[in-house]
C-alpha cells in the first residue's frame, strides 16, 4: 500500500501536480504528500517513516455519480441545522461535485435558490510564491453580504478551511458551517463556524 502510494505521488509530481494537489488527489496531509514525494520508488529502498496519517480511498464513491448524489443530500442534511445558505462553496478540486449537488439539492429540497461558488486553496498554487492567497472564483456567485455553507472532502488539518473562513469574512461573507465527508482530525468548529461530517476519523493511543 505504502508502494502504491509512493508511486501515485511521483506520477502526479511528474505531470506537474503540486504537493498541495497530490496531497488532495491522495487525501492525505501535505506533510505526507511531501513525504511521499522524497521516498524512492525502488520496493527494495529502505524508506524512513511516514508522518502519522490516514490515505483516504474513496475511488468507488467519486466514480459513481449516483453515490455522490446520496452522500450530497446527506451532506445537505446536515447543513439544515444551522439555517439556510445563498452560497454553496466547494473547495477544489474534490469539494466541487458535492457542492454542486448540494446546491442543487438544497434547491428543490427548501424552496429556495442557492447559489454555487468556487474557492481555489493557496496550496494549489505554484510553491515559490511565498506571498499567494487563495482566491474565490469569479465565475461563479458571488458572497458578499451572503450565508455561506464550505464544502470540501476531507478535512486533514484545518487549514485550507480556516483559509477559506478568513477569505470569505474578507469579502463580506458569512460562513454559517462547514460540511466535509471525513473529518480526519476531530474538529468541531474553525474560527467560531461549526464543523459537520459524515465520517470522524479518531486515532487511538
Amino acid at each position: 500500500m505504502k508502494q502504491d502510494l509512493i508511486k501515485k505521488a511521483h506520477e502526479l509530481r511528474s505531470r506537474g501536480f503540486t504537493i498541495g494537489e497530490i496531497a488532495d488527489e491522495l487525501n492525505v496531509s501535505m506533510d505526507t504528500a511531501r513525504w511521499l514525494n522524497m521516498q524512492k520508488l525502488d520496493e527494495k529502498q529502505k524508506t524512513a517513516d511516514a508522518p502519522v496519517d490516514f490515505a483516504i480511498n474513496w475511488n468507488s464513491l467519486g466514480g459513481s455519480s449516483s453515490r455522490l448524489r446520496y452522500v450530497s443530500a446527506a451532506l445537505s442534511d446536515m447543513t439544515l441545522a444551522h439555517g439556510e445558505a445563498d452560497v454553496i462553496v466547494g473547495i477544489a478540486v474534490s469539494g466541487i461535485p458535492f457542492a454542486t449537488m448540494m446546491a442543487d439539492f438544497l434547491e428543490v429540497e427548501e424552496g429556495f435558490e442557492t447559489a454555487l461558488s468556487v474557492f481555489h486553496p493557496v496550496k494549489h498554487m505554484k510553491e515559490d510564491d511565498k506571498d499567494q492567497k487563495g482566491a474565490i472564483s469569479q465565475n461563479f456567485a458571488q458572497v458578499k453580504d451572503k450565508k455561506v455553507v464550505i464544502v470540501d472532502d476531507v478535512i486533514t488539518s484545518g487549514n485550507t478551511v480556516k483559509e477559506v473562513v478568513n477569505a470569505l469574512k474578507d469579502q463580506g461573507a458569512e460562513p454559517i458551517a462547514v460540511v466535509v465527508l471525513i473529518d480526519k482530525v476531530g474538529i468541531s468548529e474553525i474560527d467560531g463556524v461549526p464543523v459537520e461530517s459524515l465520517i470522524k476519523v479518531n486515532r487511538l493511543g
